[in-house]
């Protein structure tokens, strides 16, 4: 939410300086996040004077450049080369000295120098308006009128606007702020009840109103009175849209808006002033001089104020004339209503729309407006017509023409004031603080709140229509606590804590545990969005997905069925500023359905490695990332949760293209691989990546379930014993592991592959694997026979099922 200083202290009985208001309005719950001078000229035209051209000459090597006497008004006149077409001996011009900074339109300060162009000494600039800020012409210097005052300062001349403008961190409760005068009347509660006096703040009102004719008239109907509760109307005619008035544009574009003509900018200025939109229909394009709040039929054609023809959902509330839609009620107006520089006659819409349809079609459509912000968040039931009325006086006085017609009003069931009531011990209680109950009336008065029952221990108060959030005890509470000021509770000496007690205290454990040890290894912890992009999925993915309904953006409509994707993009990333060496982990979510209203969350652990291991030094060189640094990773976090991989068998995945899984009985517990390029196109990363999927709900059960054991360190040696031999090319290791696990031999501990070697020599289609076997006995020291009894099945079991040669 923009405000403006300037703006904002009209409102205001007291002057207060632009920090100590900063200072109120953080205090009180709206968080200034920035307060910067505004400044319609950049620089304030510091520097630059009003001159006189005495004298233009054609320079002697240039035909494009003149040379000119300037007087300033101040010591010898100026020699100055200029290369304007239109610059003449008389005209009153600004002028630049040198040592003067001018701050264009778009490009970067320049500061004047005496430079020598063309072999001819220049001593300044005679400026154009998009040079020093003024505007964006340049098709020659600006020529001001002959009345100019030579030696005037330009700032002194222009009187360029400048402002404190401050960006206020709005929550979306408090659509009360959401104004001039909203904060005004906030800033003024907070006056009185700390400065001990009176403080109201200066109410924009409708005296004097009154109509000057009754020749456009118009019927107003509302067939959807849940939509709209309440529609205020009124007709203009004979006015003249034009440029606004200086003092209006330029407050409307000290809070980043930008003037496109009076009308237009007359609705904003009304809508940033009170927080009300308004919106004004060409009165002659009005079919029937009837308008009609309704719902059209699902489907239906429309094309709005952009040009674009949109297709309406049956849900969408529009505003009508006698014909067809014209509006797309608090969203978005229509092409062949809306008022152009040949509008006469205008109709002024001021009304009331339900938050929740605004919202919806806000966002169905993709029209974020401002006019839509607001209306979702709620606006003042009691305000349409009295914003409505200022709106026509501000049309008249600036436009011309005349008011045609008395207001037309349309509030078919009057809203009642929310009642709520307060216990000053509940105040005491939640707040901390022991308020007297005159200051805890005198605040909330002054925030509109009227008091209906006062009781020893308990107000009774109907809140205003402005504060729509207001429901509950707790909120009253809240709206006390902020214009005391949170800073104004004290802080007991001592504070009681019940320490909680969780139940998945496990869970997070083992999390800490893994997350631990992979920064440990040098892993980033990345956040990724859950919400993503459902052109990274397939349809099998999508079918089972869970789409959004009101997605903020088309880029992110779907809520993450995998945590690939969005790792990835974290991935690119960095790859872009490159950063090519990446290790990441993340815990997150993904999200499934398998029918309306049956949806699925798992908690995932995911792995994303690429590029080199390790750094550089002059005793070591980096690693090469490879599938097996991975595997040993995985295996490790295994370790750590206690929890068995499961089967590890080949991966088939349409998005890798190797790799392995590990299941359960029928619970898959991990799937690990490389990526493959089709899906690591999608983010245009070219080198390898290596990714693991944990499902960390699955393992986490188990790791809870697991009760811990405890073993005596061994107190005899182990015994090592190495085997090589020759297999098929083909062969995995995984198929040695099972064979030599069908032996069964309960001393063994360990098998261990520590080399692979392929030759010629051995033939083709063929390989070597050098295998270490690790036997330990927690009883008694193993002796050689023993261990050859083994080594013996092993071998023998090995040359039956894997076709292996044993290597002697």
């Amino acid at each position: 939410m923009t405000i403006s200083y300037k703006w904002l202290s009209e409102y205001l009985p007291v002057t207060l300086e632009p920090e100590r208001l900063s200072r109120i309005l953080t205090s009180i719950g709206l968080e200034v996040e920035s307060l910067v001078k505004y400044e319609e000229a950049k620089g304030g035209l510091k520097g630059l004077v009003i001159g006189e051209v005495l004298t233009r000459e054609k320079h002697p090597n240039a035909d494009k450049l003149s040379v000119t006497t300037v007087n300033t008004g101040t010591g010898p006149a100026l020699q100055i080369v200029c290369g304007a077409p239109n610059v003449e001996a008389g005209q009153k011009v600004v002028v630049a000295p040198v040592g003067t900074t001018i701050y264009p339109t778009t490009g970067e300060p320049l500061t004047m120098k005496v430079a020598k162009i063309r072999s001819v000494e220049s001593y300044g600039m005679i400026c154009a308006e998009d040079e020093i800020g003024l505007g964006d012409s340049h098709a020659g210097i600006l020529v001001l009128p002959s009345d100019a005052r030579v030696g005037q300062s330009a700032a002194e001349y222009f009187h360029p606007y400048d402002d404190y403008i401050y960006e206020i961190g709005l929550t979306p409760n408090r659509m009360d702020a959401m104004s001039h005068w909203g904060v005004a009347r906030d800033v003024c509660a907070y006056l009185s009840h700390h400065d001990k006096k009176d403080t109201r703040a200066k109410i924009p009102n409708s005296n004097g109103f009154r109509s000057d004719n009754h020749d456009l008239l118009f019927d107003v109907k509302i067939e959807n009175e849940k939509a709209c509760p309440r529609y205020s109307g009124i007709s203009l005619s004979g006015i003249t849209v034009a440029e606004s008035p200086k003092w209006l544009q330029q407050r409307l574009k000290s809070i980043g808006l930008r003037p496109i003509n009076n009308i237009v900018d007359i609705t904003n200025y009304i809508q940033h002033e009170t927080g009300q939109p308004l919106h004004a229909f060409d009165a002659d394009q009005v079919a029937g001089k009837k308008v009609i709040v309704k719902n059209l039929p699902e489907g239906t054609l429309f094309t709005t104020l952009d040009e674009k023809e949109r297709k309406l959902s049956a849900d969408d509330l529009m505003i009508c004339d006698a014909a067809e839609g014209m509006c797309i009620a608090g969203v978005f107006g229509g092409l062949k209503s809306g008022v152009t520089g040949s509008t006469k006659n205008i109709f002024l819409e001021s009304a009331c729309f339900e938050g929740i349809t605004i919202r919806k079609t806000s966002f169905r459509h993709g029209l974020r407006t401002d006019a839509a912000s607001r209306f979702e968040k709620g606006t003042d039931i009691s305000a349409t017509l009295n914003v409505l009325k200022r709106a026509a006086l501000m049309i008249r006085e600036i436009c011309g023409g005349a008011i045609s017609s008395e207001p037309i009003d349309v509030y078919p069931d009057k809203r009642e004031k929310e009642e709520v009531a307060i216990k000053y011990h509940y105040l005491k209680k939640l707040s901390g603080k022991n308020y007297h109950p005159d200051a805890v009336k005198n605040i909330l008065t002054s925030l509109g709140f009227e008091v209906l029952k006062e009781g020893i221990d308990e107000l009774r108060v109907a809140v205003p229509y402005h504060k729509t959030d207001i429901s509950l005890p707790a909120d009253l509470v809240e709206e006390v606590l902020r214009i005391d000021g949170l800073d104004n509770v004290a802080i007991p000496d001592s504070i009681t804590i019940t320490p909680a007690v969780e139940d998945n205290y496990a869970l997070d454990s083992y999390r800490e545990k893994a997350a631990n040890y992979l920064v440990g290894l040098g892993f980033y912890e990345i956040m990724t969005n859950s919400i993503t992009n459902a052109a990274f999925f397939n349809e099998a993915e999508l079918e089972k997905g869970v789409k959004m309904l009101n997605s903020l953006s088309a880029e992110l409509n779907i809520m993450r069925p995998s945590m690939l994707e969005t790792g990835l993009q974290s991935v690119a990333h960095n790859l872009n500023r490159r950063n090519n060496d990446l290790q990441f982990f993340e815990f997150g979510k993904t999200y499934s359905t398998d029918g309306p209203g049956i949806y699925q969350e798992n908690e995932h652990l995911c792995l994303y490695i690429t590029g080199r291991t390790g750094e550089e030094g002059w005793r070591s060189k980096p690693g090469v990332t490879d599938f097996y640094v991975l595997k040993g990773i995985i295996g490790r976090v295994f370790e750590l949760t206690g929890v068995n991989p499961g089967q590890i068998t080949a991966l088939e995945h349409p998005k890798m293209e190797s790799g392995i899984t590990g299941v359960a009985g029928d619970v898959v517990l991990f799937q690990a691989g490389v990526v493959h390029k089709k899906t690591l196109g999608l983010f245009d990363i070219k080198q390898p990546v290596y990714f693991a999927d944990f499902n960390w709900s699955a393992i986490a059960a188990l790791a809870s379930s697991r009760k811990p054991q405890v073993k005596e360190i061994p107190k005899y040696p182990a015994v090592q014993r190495d085997l090589a031999m020759v297999v098929s090319s083909q062969t995995p290791y995984a198929d040695l592991e099972k064979a030599v696990k069908r032996v069964k031999p309960s001393q063994l501990t360990q098998v261990r592959l520590f080399d692979v070697f392929e030759s010629e020599k051995l033939g083709a289609g063929k390989k070597s694997m050098a295998v270490s076997f690790t036997f330990q006995d927690l009883d008694k020291t193993l002796t050689d026979k023993e261990i050859d009894v083994w080594m013996t099945k092993i071998m023998s079991t090995l040359e039956k099922e894997i076709s292996a040669e044993i290597r002697k």
